[in-house]
């Protein structure tokens, strides 16, 4: 929000530098973004009226004027603006004058006819965009006069970036509230008058949706001169704060918003059929937007409309069908309530965002929607005349938000802030932001506005002394609660080392949002059906992942796209499965890996990326926990997974997660630009460590045996070891699976593997017959187990 401070300090006369006062609001929790110059550096600018206007006698586009600027001779002027004419002001630069764009006023001649000065447009003077003509002046503007120091142009406008729970200084009275509170200087604005009635004119006004709307003012005002010009005052200061000038009706609701903070519209009354029904939009209804773009209006979206149909949508924008146009003369002007969450993501789903709909959704004044009626009449009337009708006012007093009464303790504030406020400072502070406050005893009854949307609780109350007190007078002190270790499983490995072992194989940690494409989710994981999101940022964020996979591969390609080749990428984070009444919601641990094996070196080859070597980082990982062994790897198919690359991770018979390379099929349609592949493992189960134990070493010597056997192509490193270890016993120590030999001597389909047994005992050493029998117990079990035989 954009506020100009001379308006600012109209409401009250704060004695703070621009700086001071932009850091006071920082440290109160409205962050000030920038500060600027109401307008550029112009030097030598005046007011100025066109006395004589005639046509230049070589150009047909340029007009030689005789121009008053107040020094007592008129000035000749040559001019090619299309609205130059007698009796017009303008601003006119002076000979030595400077311009924005650095332009220095010389005395020049133009087509033969000298030229002493040059009459200047808004956008020549860094005032607006518009170049169309002359910045027209008011009739009342003092020739002569200074026009920086008459439109008082040195002004700052101060940014403010506003926080979401803050929708009450999206006014000026709500910064000026928050000023004085910071200051102890009172706020000495007027209050808008009260506009009599001169009419008896009324439309009838029907709240059908009273929860999401419990109040909605209105007012007929006829015989408006739409065409009049809104003072200067007035285009000034919506100029200040971002707003376009658009003619008077739109001015004035466009400055009771920024005044007040309550968005207003204004109706044509001749294009409103009957009345006015504040409802919930019907299926197959359409609306002509204000920027003359038609939507189909879905469930849940508030409307106002009239007999006939949605005239506009609630708390967003109006229709074009029932606008202000030049030919109204009569006009309904509306003023509502309606409840945030309503509005909230409204704007969104038609890929709109309006300052109506920034303000409703934070949450507007409940009960200033009559105060902002009268003070849009009051302006309206003065600027383009007309008759006003009465007030009218529908409201539903159970949904309208009411005052919250809550109860603040002067020893709950010592525990929070660590330090006593003075009770003076606590009423002053609370009564200057708007609560009613009474003391009684050592505590406080607080009746809090309703417009504070943000203060329910007595933290809150103390959350916003702290603010006003000055977060930087809080003294640091030392927590009285005596520190605690809290307890770690040893059972329970840390995420932080699982991180370490990943980074140590040569990955980076990524982070991705929980939304994700639904095309992408889709191709990935097309088994799950993803929660969708009411409101999302975007068409690319539009569901809940299932898989951390999405993400990971969105950042791989973005970073490929940028002449990254190799890439390990690893992520821990919440995947979301089931529907919305029953999410399940599970830690996991994904990679994705893509290019060389090794970075590019003098020393080796460089060679792509294969499965073994992404199964060999995902080893190391599920190795950390002690128990590596008790993981299998077992092939599987995947719908988004290379169908003879893929691996599915089982403990004790459970899946606990995928391994593989991206399917063909899919890279060209992921942007993936070669073979990429893929991890997802639960992080529960990674994180269950076997407690270390002490195992006692052996003495005596080790003895190893090799064995030669030939079992079918299709059975698994993992499965020869699973059943040796079975049937070695306790004096098998370990498992060499040393060679695998496929061709000439071996039948097709089969293949020959060498295993090497190491046997050792802790008592004595082990004699033939010890070895011999372990050796046939494993031979045995191969046989019957695996139908391996012993090769010849």
């Amino acid at each position: 929000m954009k506020i100009s401070e001379h308006w600012l300090r109209e409401w009250l006369p704060v004695d703070l530098e621009t700086q001071a006062l932009a850091h006071r609001l920082t440290m109160a929790g409205l962050e000030v973004d920038g500060i600027e110059t109401a307008a550029p550096a112009f030097e030598q600018v005046v007011v100025a009226e066109v006395v004589e206007c005639s046509a230049h006698p070589d150009a047909d586009k340029l007009s030689v004027c005789r121009v008053d600027d107040g020094s007592g001779e008129l000035l000749q002027i040559v001019c090619g603006a299309p609205n130059v004419r007698q009796g017009l002001k303008a601003p006119l630069a002076r000979v030595g004058g400077v311009l924005p764009d650095g332009m220095k006023i010389k005395r020049a001649k133009l087509r033969g006819v000298e030229s002493t000065g040059m009459l200047c447009s808004a956008r020549e003077l860094g005032l607006s965009e518009d170049a169309a003509g002359l910045m027209a002046l008011p009739a009342d503007a003092p020739v002569g006069r200074d026009l920086r120091e008459w439109l008082q142009l040195d002004d700052a406008v101060i940014e403010v970036d506003l926080t979401p729970n803050r929708g009450d200084c999206l006014g000026m009275n709500g910064v000026a509230r928050e000023v004085s509170a910071l200051t102890a200087v009172d706020v000495t604005a007027p209050e808008p008058e009260t506009v009599a009635p001169v009419l008896d004119d009324r439309v009838d006004i029907a709240l059908d949706d009273r929860a999401a709307c419990p109040r909605y003012a209105g007012r007929v005002v006829r015989g408006v001169d739409v065409g009049a010009q809104s003072p200067i005052w007035l285009q000034e200061r919506l100029r200040r704060a971002g707003v376009r000038s658009l003619g008077p009706v739109v001015d004035v609701t466009n400055y009771v918003m920024l005044e007040l903070g309550q968005p207003m519209h204004a109706f044509d009354l001749a294009r409103i059929q009957g009345g006015i029904i504040v409802r919930q939009a019907r299926d197959g209804e359409t609306l002509r937007l204000l920027g003359d773009e038609t939507v189909e209006l879905r469930a849940g979206t508030l409307v106002i409309a009239d007999h006939q149909g949605p005239v506009a949508m609630a708390g967003v924008m109006g229709g074009a069908d029932s606008a202000v146009v030049d030919d109204t003369t009569d006009i309904l002007l509306e003023s509502a309530f309606f409840a945030p969450e309503a509005i909230a993501g409204r704007a969104r789903q038609y890929g709109l965002h309006t300052d109506s709909s920034h303000r409703f959704e934070r949450g507007v004044d409940p009960a200033g929607q009559v105060r902002a009626v009268e003070r849009a009449t009051a302006l309206l009337t003065a600027i383009a005349g007309g008759q006003p009708g009465p007030v009218l006012e529908q409201v539903d007093d159970a949904h309208v938000p009411a005052p919250r009464n809550v109860t603040l303790r002067a020893a709950r504030i010592r525990q929070l802030l660590g330090m006593d406020i003075p009770a003076e400072e606590v009423t002053g502070i609370l009564q200057r932001l708007g609560m009613a406050v009474t003391a009684e005893g050592d505590q406080w009854q607080v009746r809090v506005p309703a417009y504070r949307f943000d203060i329910s609780i007595e933290a809150d109350l103390i959350e916003e002394l702290a603010r006003i007190h000055g977060y930087d007078r809080i003294p640091e002190t030392r927590p009285a609660t005596p520190a605690r270790i809290q307890p770690q499983s040893e059972t329970q490995l840390p995420v932080a080392r699982l991180r370490d072992v990943l980074v140590d194989r040569g990955y980076q940690e990524a982070v991705t949002y929980s939304f994700v494409e639904p095309g992408v989710q889709a191709l990935l994981d097309p088994e799950q059906t993803p929660v969708p999101l009411a409101n999302p940022i975007s068409a690319e964020m539009a569901v809940m992942r299932t898989s951390l996979w999405p993400g990971l591969v969105k950042a791989a390609v973005y970073n490929r796209h940028r002449q990254q080749q190799r890439l390990r990428l690893f992520e821990t984070g919440l995947r979301f499965r089931g529907t919305l009444d029953d999410l399940a919601q599970e830690s996991m641990l994904s990679g994705v890996v893509l290019g060389p094996v090794v970075p590019e070196q003098w020393a080796e080859r460089p060679r792509p990326v294969d499965f073994f070597d992404v199964k060999g980082d995902v080893e190391a990982l599920l190795s950390v926990s002690g128990r590596g062994e008790a993981f299998r790897f077992v092939p599987d198919t995947h719908p988004a997974l290379h169908p003879g690359q893929t691996a599915r991770v089982e403990l004790d018979g459970e899946s606990v997660g995928w391994l593989g390379a991206v399917h063909p099929q899919l890279q060209g349609r992921l942007d993936l630009d070669g073979a990429a592949f893929l991890f997802e493992l639960r992080l529960d189960v990674v994180q269950q460590a076997r407690v270390p134990a002490f195992e006692p070493l052996s003495r005596f010597p080790s003895i190893r045996r090799d064995l030669a056997i030939v079992v079918e192509a299709s059975v698994s490193a993992a499965a020869l070891d699973g059943c040796v270890r079975q049937a070695g016993g306790e004096l098998l120590k370990d498992v060499i699976l040393f060679d695998v030999y496929q061709g000439e001597g071996v039948g097709d389909g089969m293949k020959s593997v060498g295993i090497g047994l190491i046997l050792q005992d802790l008592s004595r050493t082990l004699v033939d017959s010890d070895v011999d029998a372990v050796v046939d117990r494993v031979v045995a079990q191969l046989r019957h187990e695996l139908h391996a035989e012993l090769r010849g």
